[in-house]
Order: structure tokens, then sequence, then C-alpha cells
């Protein structure tokens, strides 16, 4: 293995090309080799950015515009590739091949490492992070919680000099937590390796790092040194600014929830599956659900990572049809429609179920967050000022009215993530099915996101969420579905 990399920072600083202020300015920052560093901020500002600087995959000056310097070992990061590994917040976006195995092969063919050293790297890394699957099995076919395993899994392989984690837990069930945080204590056990690792969710890293950093927005660093330092003396502070502080969580009042409230949707028997390219039928995660959906009630579908939990909130939104069983909607939600939501045109569908994706960029359709938040009162025929005033105040409760110009996929996870949940409350819908609704949120955007969800369901919107958040969990949840086997739990 290669030594562990050193990280220099001479007021570097970037700005995206559609954006008038920089995502970071003046950063003064040196990492030592072997340094282990939790790199803290709030939503947007500017930790990504930052790792995909390090990386060398920001751009040119096309894309935007850079001042100051930013070395890896003494040299622009785009002349140290293959040193440094990233693994990105979004798995789709550097997932390459078909199949697992020549995936997490596919970094040490580029090193030109030997054949049976490249394979014997493949089963110890996919091993490391518990996903255990079959070389050949699609990529296409894995949760989104296995994704982020392989994603990992192939950083892991190539033994880099530096390596960089965005939110790499964030989708994850708590078995994948351990396992993920297990591999990487090992690979940087030895000091060959440079960890920098950001995480809203601090107390997974915190006993493992030498260093915290905190980025302030829009600039600089607020804060750094030794972890108990930082989070200790400064952590009242730090908390106030939205970073996750242990012991320091936000805490959500839940609102009233109504005593008798209608049915929605109705599942008897339900299984459900997708149809892998190639077969006649489909593969079924999921089957004997029984499930109530309820106006002005919140069920959280709980379970591990590959447990069909993304598959059954996708055909209860009526974007996938049932493999089995039943799915009806009720009068109170169908009106003169039909009982099956599969059936229902977009417009039917987009007025009645609203579907916050698991990835974000699946649900973006224009250049612009203002564009974006305008989409479904559009299609829906609303006037132009109900429009506005729609985008308007969804902007400003989900902290967006500074990126309304701003292309949706330039945004940071966080950001994201708070778009594709206003996109799907812009068309006001009687249920809502909402996949990881809360991840990659500071402190403050997650509680301004579960107390607008709250009231959402106090004015009587039924909330579905997949989710491996146990503290939104908590907040909202009436009812919890637990797969496999669909044990149910009513939340008094």
């Amino acid at each position: 293995m290669s030594p562990a990399a050193r990280v220099t920072a001479r007021g570097w600083g970037w700005r995206h090309g559609d954006r008038p202020r920089p995502a970071v300015a003046g950063l003064d920052l040196e990492l030592e080799p072997g340094e282990r560093v939790l790199l803290l901020g709030a939503s947007g500002a500017g930790k990504s950015t930052l790792l995909a600087g390090l990386a060398g995959v920001l751009g040119d000056a096309e894309d935007g515009d850079r001042v100051g310097e930013l070395l890896v070992d003494g040299r622009p990061p785009e002349a140290a590739r293959g040193r440094v590994g990233l693994v990105l917040q979004d798995p789709d976006g550097q997932t390459v091949l078909a199949r697992v195995g020549d995936e997490v092969a596919f970094g040490c063919e580029n090193l030109g490492l030997p054949r049976e050293q490249i394979w014997r790297r493949v089963a110890e890394a996919l091993e490391a992070v518990g996903l255990d699957v079959p070389l050949d099995h699609p990529t296409s076919e894995l949760s989104g919680g296995q994704k982020q395993r392989l994603a990992i899994a192939s950083v892991l392989a190539m033994r880099p000099g530096l390596l960089l984690l965005d939110e790499p837990t964030a989708n994850l069930d708590p078995d994948g937590v351990a396992e993920v945080r297990a591999a990487v204590e090992r690979l940087v056990a030895a000091r060959e390796t440079t960890l920098v690792v950001v995480e809203h969710r601090v107390e997974t890293w915190v006993d493992l790092v030498d260093r915290v950093v905190v980025l302030e927005p829009g600039g600089g660093v607020c804060a750094e040194g030794a972890p108990d330092a930082v989070l200790g003396s400064r952590g009242a502070e730090l908390a106030a600014a939205g970073i996750w502080v242990p012991g320091r969580h936000p805490v959500i009042a839940r609102g009233p929830r109504r005593a008798a409230a209608p049915e929605l949707l109705s599942a008897a028997g339900l299984a459900v599956g997708r149809r892998r390219f190639g077969e006649r039928a489909p593969r079924t995660p999921v089957a004997g659900i029984d499930l109530a959906v309820h106006a002005g009630r919140t069920t959280a579908i709980l379970g591990p990572n590959g447990a069909g939990k993304s598959t059954l909130g996708l055909t209860l939104a009526g974007l996938l049809a049932p493999v089995a069983g039943e799915l009806r909607a009720l009068p109170a939600l169908a009106g003169s429609l039909g009982i099956a939501p599969i059936r229902w045109r977009s417009r039917e569908l987009a007025s009645r179920i609203g579907t916050v994706f698991q990835d974000p960029e699946h649900q973006f359709l224009r250049g612009s967050v203002r564009e974006e938040l305008e989409v479904g009162p559009r299609v829906l025929r609303r006037g132009d000022a109900e429009v506005v005033a729609i985008r308007d105040r969804l902007a400003e409760r989900l902290r967006l009215v500074p990126l309304l110009d701003a292309n949706p996929f330039t945004l940071s996870g966080g950001e994201k993530r708070r778009l594709s949940v206003a996109t799907a409350l812009a068309t006001t819908p009687s249920v809502l099915v909402a996949d990881e609704p809360s991840f990659g949120q500071d402190a403050l955007t997650w509680g301004e996101l579960v107390r607008l969800l709250d009231e959402l369901v106090a004015e009587g919107t039924a909330l579905v969420t997949v989710t491996h958040d146990l503290a939104l969990v908590d907040a909202l949840a009436d009812e919890r579905l637990v797969l496999p086997g669909g044990t149910r739990e009513v939340v008094r």
C-alpha cells in the first residue's frame, strides 16, 4: 500500500458556475498523513464541494471559478488520481458496471493490479461492508443501502492514500452502519490512509477521528480541534448553528392526531416486487402485507437493506403494480376514480398521492429550483398567482430561497433532499409516500422538515415513510411496519 496522503488548502475556494456566491471560500487547512478528520458544517456549507475538489472531480473553468490552492501530496488533485478514493452521497452517481464483482474490481483494474490480487481485494472489500451477494449480481437490482455498501467496497478495494467519505451511512440499516464503520476502522488502523469523513450524525465516527473540522457556510473554518474539545466546549454554539452535537439533538413536539380519520388506502395479502430485465416474473421480497393508511396518521416502514421497503413504498404510491394480493384506494382518496392507483393517470395521481423517491435526482425535471417547484402545480393547472404562492411558501419553509436560480443537480445532498420533498408537497396530495425524507440534513433543517411533515399530518395528510432514521420515526410514527415478515406495531 502507498503511504498516507497529505492535504493542503491555502485560501482555496470554489464557486459553481450557476451560483452568485462561492460554495467554499478562503479555506486554509493542513491534514497530516494518516490523520483522521470528521468534517462538519451546516447543510450547504461546502463539505461535499471540498471532497469533490480533493478528488479532482469539480470540473474546469466552464463549470465554476476556483481560487487559491488545494493540494494532495503537494500536487493538484487532478494529478493525484489513484491516490484518492471518494464515496459520494449518491451511490448511483458512481456505479459504472452492470455486475457487483466487476464494479468493485473496476478501480483496481485502473490501478494496473495483477488479476489474482484484484479478486482477492474484491472478496475482502465485499465482506468488510457486509454485502453478501454473488459477484455476478446486477448492480441495478441492489437496494439503495446495498448500492451504498457497494460504492464503499469499490473504494476500499483500491486502498487509497486519501479516503473521502460523504455521508457514507445515510441510507444504511443499523447493521450496515456498524459494518461500514468497522471496515473503515480496519483500513485506517495502520495510519497508511488519511481519512476525511462527512457525516451529520457524528456519533458513529467521533471516537475514530483525531480532529473535528467545522466549515463556516460561505467561507473558512469556524472550529477545529480534538473531538471532545470542539463538541464539548463549543457544543451549544455549534448546535445552534445546525451541527448534530451528541446530547443536543432537536426535540419535536408531535401535533394532535385525529381520533377517527378516514381510510385512504387498504392493502390485503399484498405482495410486491420488481421484474429484472430479461425475466418474465418479478422477484418478490415482500408478501402477505395487510395495511390500512388513514388520513392524519403516519406509517413508518422499517427493515434491513434489501428487505423491499422502497418497492413496497412505490407500490403504495401507485407507481408499481402489485404482484399479488390487493391494494385498494378508498372513496375518500379515489373519489370517482377506480380503486387501483396504478391505473390512474399522472395528473390524477399527483393530486392524490405524492412520492419522494429515495434518490432525489430521479424526480428532477427542470433546470432551476424555481422551475422545479412549479412543475406540479402547473401540471394541475393552477393559476399563476397560486403557483408562485406555493413555490415561495415551500422555498421559504425548506430554506431554498437562496437557491431558486440554481440547477437542482448542483445542490448539496441535503439541499436536493429538501427540494425533492418540496416538489412532492407542491401538489398538496392526500397521501405522501416519502423514501428516506430526512437524510443529509443538519440539525436545523432536519427539525424544520420534521415539523413541516408533522403539521401536514395534523392537517389530515397521510404520511407513509420508508426510513432508517429512528429519530424521525420517534417524532412522527403512529404505526410501524417492520420488514421482513410484515410485523406491525401501533405506537400509542
